[in-house]
């Protein structure tokens, strides 16, 4: 049993030298709790909006959003889950950076025995986004054409596959030619280096001017308006993330004057907050997975004690695929 576990906080907001590895008692789950001993967790974008303080959290705090493990207690109330159980989670509160802790049992979610512990923890917080964006957010059907921006990351290859195994035809932008080519062996019908090629104009090319049905659109600023450009009339504009930094404030007349478009900003933790919801979603998930309709690219391993060269990394956007920390 798990009685204290390292964890890794944050004191005050800054960079990556800011992230502390202390130890901590873990304690006992209450009720509507489990107990998890973590064996990998997932490394997002969004701890580091928590970790600069763009999200902000009442310090100190703990971090990481995403992990995988197995269930070492459960509280009262809790039946979906129990001791010994392999189990994975894209949740809040932060507190994934750690060897255990106890946490809401709501969106923790029973594991294939096909999917590892490093798969899975590096696809539950990616895969539910893109699930979400996909299911949850705007009618998709075969045939549909979607824009899809930082497609070479961890988000975007499952969404390569997912749009593949859909029968979507999923343009791609990416950094460099070697990401693109990522992209497109992930199941991208094509793709554009928006580093030497204006993405809007490519995209009309491409559509043979008609635009594209959805934009999913995670890195804000810099992408915002070629991203409107991109769109069909009625077409549908998913931010779902501000890599570049924020959008600036819009002018709503926008939209109508580009062909009465539409906008939404979700978040992944609007979509799972129910619990049946959050388990089926999670259900939908691991049948990709295990189909092989989507396999996870795990392109960086650093243990919990470097998390703060795994931020990094990402930071710099010098990472593919998903980046894990062992434990």
């Amino acid at each position: 049993m798990t009685t204290e576990a390292k964890t890794v906080i944050i004191e005050e907001f800054g960079g990556p030298e800011k992230l502390k590895l202390v130890t901590r008692p873990v304690g006992e789950p209450g009720p509507g709790e489990v107990r998890i001993a973590h064996k990998a967790a997932g490394l997002n974008f969004i701890d580091v909006y928590q970790r600069t303080g763009v999200y902000q959290l009442t310090l100190p705090a703990a971090l990481g959003m995403e992990a995988a493990g197995v269930i070492e207690a459960v509280g009262e109330g809790v039946t979906h889950l129990k001791p010994g159980d392999r189990a994975a989670y894209a949740s809040q509160p932060p507190g994934a950076y750690s060897e255990a802790r106890v946490m809401p049992a709501a969106q923790v979610c029973p594991l294939p025995d096909a999917i590892g512990f490093e798969e899975g923890a590096a696809l539950m917080l990616k895969g539910l986004t893109v699930q979400y964006l996909f299911r949850r957010t705007t009618p998709i059907a075969a045939g549909d054409s979607v824009l899809f921006h930082a497609a070479a990351g961890g988000v975007g290859l499952i969404a390569c596959q997912w749009a593949r195994s859909e029968g979507i035809n999923l343009i791609a932008t990416a950094g460099s030619d070697e990401k693109c080519q990522l992209a497109l062996d992930h199941g991208a019908a094509h793709a554009i280096n928006y580093r030497t090629e204006d993405f809007a104009k490519r995209v009309r090319e491409i559509t043979g001017g008609k635009g594209v049905d959805v934009v999913m659109d995670s890195v804000g600023k810099d992408t915002f308006e070629g991203s409107l450009d991109s769109l069909k009339p009625v077409g549908m504009m998913i931010c779902f993330g501000a890599a570049s930094g924020p959008v600036p404030p819009l002018n709503i007349m926008t939209l109508a004057a580009k062909g009465s478009l539409k906008i939404t900003r979700p978040t992944i933790f609007t979509h799972i907050a129910d619990h049946v919801t959050c388990q089926d979603m999670a259900r939908d998930l691991f049948a990709k997975a295990t189909s092989g309709a989507v396999k996870v690219r795990i392109d960086q391993r650093f243990p919990l004690a470097d998390v703060a060269e795994a931020h990094r990394a990402l930071e710099a956007r010098a990472t593919t695929g998903s980046t894990i920390l062992t434990i």
